[in-house]
């Protein structure tokens, strides 16, 4: 049985995307009546989209509509939203496409020959997560540039939590505001593809119950998946630094992601170089 409301929440989605429009952005006239909400009106989305005004109005409703590809196609198009959004669409709709069948490979909480892959990657910090962001297999490296995941207990190994909650982390990233906006958006992303998930459910309850800052952001509707980027740190011992990341998806395991972080620049590198030296046996 599904843990997401998947009716309510592509409600809120379109009234989100709708909302955050205006006429100039999909080139349509700006018209000189004042608007009283925000956004496009729901007859020009329909306008754009090819479908009635009564439709629009019940998918913002959730009146138990279930649109067809077609028509997911064409809202995505009206309401110009970006490749990770329109996925996002398709999978509150169940709609999503089937590419090819998955692969058998190990299961989502476990690391499998990935957690070798890990330790020989070294001295590059390097982590795998599951599709919740639990963090499965790491390297020292990556405990010694973010915290000893070893230490904790297992519910605790979660990059969001951690990220919202674990004190040792709250001034960890310097960029808190935008990075912490983009994991949520991710996780999202992942939360709509599993609905299924209860852990994954649980954890965003827990989250938006007991973080305010993660309700704020959550309640933003952001969607993105993030593949690679920059992220601006601050170590406890070596000082500010910069990462860039890398996000991998093995084909034998496409639930899961490696994440392995570069120096972004030369001081950037010797505050990595030193993390290293200070993990080794």
């Amino acid at each position: 049985m599904s843990t997401v409301d998947q009716t309510r929440e592509l409600a809120a989605f379109l009234r989100t995307r709708r909302e955050r429009l205006r006429p100039g952005d999909v080139e349509l006239p700006a018209r000189r009546a004042h608007r009283r909400t925000p956004g496009l009106r729901r007859e020009e989305v329909a306008e754009l989209a090819g479908v009635s005004v009564d439709y629009v109005i019940r998918l913002e409703q959730g009146r138990g509509l279930r649109p067809s590809p077609e028509v997911l196609e064409a809202l995505a198009a009206a309401l110009r939203l970006s490749e990770d959004e329109r996925l996002y669409l398709f999978d509150l709709a169940r709609q999503r496409p089937t590419s090819r069948p998955e692969r058998e490979g190990p299961a989502d909480d476990e690391a499998g020959p990935l957690a070798r892959l890990v330790l020989d990657l070294s001295p590059l910090p390097a982590m795998v997560l599951n599709h919740r962001f639990d963090i499965i297999a790491w390297n020292p490296e990556m405990a010694g540039l973010m915290l000893d995941f070893g230490t904790l207990p297992p519910r605790q190994r979660n990059s969001l939590w951690l990220c919202m909650l674990h004190p040792g982390l709250k001034n960890f990233f310097r960029d808190r505001e935008r990075t912490i906006r983009e994991g949520i958006a991710d996780l999202r992303a992942s939360w709509a593809a599993h609905p299924d998930d209860k852990g994954l459910s649980d954890l965003v309850e827990e989250l938006t119950s007991g973080n305010e800052e993660f309700a704020r952001l959550w309640a933003m509707r952001d969607v993105r998946v993030n593949a690679r980027g920059r992220k601006r740190l601050r170590h406890a011992a070596e000082g500010p630094l910069t990462v860039e990341y890398e996000v991998l998806a093995p084909l034998q395991a496409p639930g899961q992601r490696l994440v392995i972080y570069r120096a972004a620049d030369p001081e950037s590198q010797r505050a990595l170089d030193a993390i290293a030296r200070s993990c080794a046996p």
